[in-house]
């Protein structure tokens, strides 16, 4: 038998990072990649768990696989579902090989040899790596996730997340630092920070605090950027505000999740915050960073909205005008304290909802995006646009990977190299995306001093 292996990583980054190390060990010991699962003869697929629509994603490419899989060819099935749902999978999935949980990353070399179908699922919920375990990264090159914790400590109503991942793990601080200037010494110039909330960060190791762990990366020489995914509104103090106000390195963009604006539902839902407080945080932010660009996520539908409630939650983002925004209906999940609650609402009126916050936010956003033209951005030239190769596309600051617009280049005739930043002018907006030119390289590209 060959040695061929095809690998499929669902849901967030931080199962992108599993995925990258469950990779880079199998090639260390010999094995190839393959992105054709019908030439593989190991297929690994790392599953989602976090909200029915994921569970049932994961569930189609399993039964996707299972069916193009060549007869000889092994499926093993890694991450959440199988740590929470490990019996359905077994029942469901009879063909499936190997199991591993979502906190036995190590252990998938013994999957693929493994001669006999089995499982390991240890009582880790979550993994962090903290040695010399190879990651192979499958990012582009010029940017990275780097998951600094794992679990959550807040406990919102609607989530399940704690009972996959667990408690609150943080990385040493060592061992980020050490990570850090790894993946900058393979070239990559972004590097975006991870966690289930970063403003939790070292709270369960005593006094260390997210702006701490960042002073010490900015002692690092070099034109990288740092980009922070995933910050409460009630974790954003000022030493955090001032780090990223005086250092250009950390990008001004942050992923906020909010989740509403009421009182009354936030309280429902056991956030940490009211309606003031996180209006107040944005006000700071935008004070002391007039640049800032946030990213959230919100929820309708949670039970016992009301249509004056929603409606709440509407004008505000009108008032307050965010640059991305996720918007969810709210999924009822077993064994959560919201899944229990009345006045559940029916699948209708959150769809309905959804659209109509959908409808105005994408309002919002064509009125900022016609703001950006004839303005001048670094932009990270990433590739050809999948439709045409007479254009390119590209991020600036204010744009994560793979959930925000792009900048569409149209005019790129000094483009030399993929993955290097360029002044490009923004000509015009289409939607969530903007349009621009290519004036002239940004700079050369990065070296890391003093590594």
């Amino acid at each position: 038998m060959s040695n061929k292996i095809n690998f499929t990583s669902l849901g967030c980054p931080r199962n992108l990072v599993d995925s990258e190390v469950m990779l880079g060990i199998l090639l260390k010991a010999g094995y190839e990649v393959t992105a054709e699962p019908e030439e593989a003869d190991y297929l690994v697929v790392n599953t989602c768990a976090f909200l029915e629509s994921s569970r049932a994603e994961s569930k189609a490419e399993i039964a996707d696989l299972l069916e193009c899989k060549k007869e000889s060819a092994k499926l093993i099935v890694t991450g959440c579902m199988v740590t929470k749902h490990r019996a359905e999978i077994e029942k469901t999935f009879p063909g499936v090989h190997y199991l591993l949980g979502s906190g036995d990353v190590e252990g998938i070399l013994r999957a693929v040899r493994s001669d006999q179908k089995g499982e390991v699922v240890g009582s880790a919920r979550s993994y962090l790596e903290a040695g010399e375990i190879p990651r192979q990264l499958s990012t582009p090159g010029n940017y990275a996730y780097l998951k600094i914790a794992e679990g959550c400590r807040k406990g919102c109503a609607y989530c399940i997340i704690p009972k996959i991942k667990g408690p609150l793990r943080s990385k040493s601080k060592e061992q980020i630092l050490k990570e850090f200037r790894g993946l900058l010494s393979q070239g990559v110039e972004e590097i975006i920070l991870i966690a289930q909330d970063l403003g939790d960060y070292g709270k369960d190791q005593g006094d260390e605090r997210l702006s701490d762990l960042l002073k010490e990366l900015l002692k690092i020489e070099g034109k990288y950027w740092i980009r922070l995914l995933y910050l409460y509104p009630d974790e954003i103090d000022e030493p955090l505000i001032e780090l990223i106000r005086s250092d250009d390195r950390i990008l001004p963009y942050l992923d906020m999740p909010i989740q509403h604006i009421n009182d009354a539902i936030l309280k429902r839902m056991r956030r940490h915050t009211d309606g003031a407080q996180i209006k107040g945080s944005i006000t700071r932010l935008r004070e002391a960073i007039p640049d800032i660009h946030i990213r959230t996520s919100l929820i309708v539908g949670f039970p016992g909205e009301t249509e004056e409630q929603f409606e709440e939650l509407l004008s505000f983002i009108k008032e307050y005008p965010l640059n991305h925004v996720g918007i969810f209906t709210y999924s009822q999940e077993e064994g959560t304290p919201a899944g229990r609650m009345e006045e559940q609402i029916s699948e209708a009126v959150k769809e309905e909802r959804k659209d109509r916050l959908a409808a105005a936010q994408q309002v919002i956003v064509e009125e900022l995006n016609q703001k950006m033209i004839s303005t001048q951005l670094e932009v990270v030239v990433e590739g050809y646009h999948p439709e045409s190769d007479l254009l390119l596309v590209g991020r600036y600051f204010g744009q994560a990977p793979e959930i925000d617009g792009e900048v569409i280049l149209n005019d790129w005739e000094c483009v030399e190299t993929f993955g290097e930043r360029y002044l490009v002018e923004i000509t015009d907006a289409n939607g969530y995306d903007l349009i621009g030119r290519v004036l002239k390289p940004s700079r050369s590209k990065l070296k890391l001093i003093n590594n």
